[in-house]
């Protein structure tokens, strides 16, 4: 009996760990928004390369979309 409520614990542990509804569920995009750059701004071609990088990644995995 004992192993039939430790697995049946972890199954349901697993289970709650798959949820899609609910504070705290959206991950890094809840946590992250795109970076915007002005004219004034001046940095090197690494940081740009990354700040692209950051944007694109935000674009496909959040939906994040181009706006002024």
């Amino acid at each position: 009996m004992g192993l039939r409520m430790i697995c049946a614990g972890i199954l349901l542990a697993l289970l709650s760990g798959c949820a899609t509804n609910g504070a705290g569920t959206e991950g890094g995009c809840a946590a992250f928004r795109p970076i915007y750059i002005s004219r004034a701004d001046v940095f090197t071609d690494g940081t740009a390369e990354q700040l692209m990088a950051h944007n694109l990644t935000g674009a496909s995995l959040c939906g994040w979309i181009y706006t002024r």
